[in-house]
């Protein structure tokens, strides 16, 4: 059995976490813990989340990092803030032991990114440059040898998943820009109170037009320009992407379709729709999976592309927990079909 800690478990994407580890024929929770060094004023997590009444005792401890270390975990879990991640998995991986971790604090290559579009300075670049990008089915060679497991954000997985094949097969004119349009339920904006999210106020808008913190590491990891404008839904989980791509000038709809069918042959986490059929949020509501649908327009040469994930499986816990897997020597969608035949709104 691996034993796991999980920091942040409080949240919805820590909560979402927990609930997959819960179904995990090899994994034993060690330790939960809120995001900050304060004390939790829930006992246990059903407090906050009441899908986990009735289960066994899940009690939320003060974050102590001389404990975690004590426990000698096989790995740790962060599902905290940006800021807070880049000091806790530096303290972890410092000490040798292996860091998940779901925000962005260790997605980009480039220091000189983290102030514009994170608000804060990064101050380890040594661990930028061996930290393994968590996208599991593409990267799952590198995944099984690190220790140091950034997870992609939720946009980006939407992104990453359909279009990096692409990329590779050399089938996208990357001297024209990606144009994505995404929208996301309110739970992608975490538990933390605002007006916009609140129920009266919650509509269908867009935001962060063209200067999305995700839209680097979009970027960056598909090798060409992105233009992202990002949405508010009012659904609570999911996230819906359509996407614009320039074809290079032999390459067809039906090119695009036969890579990405080869590239998730038997990946049960990315089904490739047929032709006709497109994805909804509806449909993966609840899973570790993605749905990509696409079609062509010859005479413009572009393809589009729609694909759907729940943000806060695939786009998040699911996803880490694929990592943990592959890291562990574990195949990767370990554990799932519990958590996706039993999955519940948080």
């Amino acid at each position: 059995m691996l034993n796991v800690v999980v920091i942040g478990a409080t949240g919805y994407a820590g909560s979402e976490l927990v609930s997959i580890l819960l179904g995990h024929p090899e994994v034993h929770i060690a330790l939960l813990t809120g995001s900050a060094r304060v004390a939790e004023t829930a006992r246990d997590l059903s407090d906050l989340h009441p899908r986990f009444r009735g289960g066994p005792p899940l009690p939320i401890e003060n974050l102590d990092l001389d404990a975690i270390e004590a426990l000698q975990p096989d790995a740790v879990l962060l599902a905290t803030p940006h800021h807070a991640s880049l000091e806790l998995a530096t303290w972890l991986h410092d000490r040798g032991i292996r860091v998940l971790d779901l925000s962005a604090a260790f997605r980009l290559r480039d220091c000189s990114l983290y102030p514009s579009h994170y608000d804060f300075e990064h101050d380890r670049p040594d661990l930028l440059e061996i930290a393994t990008y968590g996208l599991a089915e593409l990267n799952a060679t590198k995944i099984r040898d690190s220790m140091l497991i950034a997870v992609p954000g939720c946009y980006p997985t939407s992104f990453l998943l359909p279009v990096v094949p692409l990329v590779e097969a050399g089938i996208i004119d990357v001297l024209e820009p990606a144009i994505i349009d995404a929208t996301s339920g309110v739970s992608g904006a975490g538990r933390k109170a605002q007006t916009q999210t609140s129920y009266c106020e919650v509509s269908l808008q867009a935001y962060g037009a063209l200067n999305h913190r995700h839209q680097p590491e979009m970027a960056s990891h598909a090798g060409l320009d992105v233009l992202f404008t990002p949405h508010l839904g009012a659904f609570e989980r999911g996230i819906l992407s359509t996407i614009h791509l320039k074809l290079t000038e032999q390459a067809t709809a039906a090119d695009a379709r036969d890579v990405l069918e080869s590239t998730y042959s038997g990946e049960a986490g990315v089904v490739v729709l047929p032709s006709g059929q497109w994805p909804s949020v509806a449909a993966v509501r609840g899973t570790n999976r993605c749905d990509i649908g696409l079609i062509g327009a010859p005479t413009h040469g572009r393809l589009m592309i729609s694909s759907a994930i729940d943000n806060l499986v695939r786009g998040a816990a699911g996803q880490a927990v694929q990592c943990l897997n592959l890291s562990c020597g574990l195949p990767i969608n370990t554990g799932f079909g519990h958590h996706e035949q039993c999955a519940e709104p948080s």
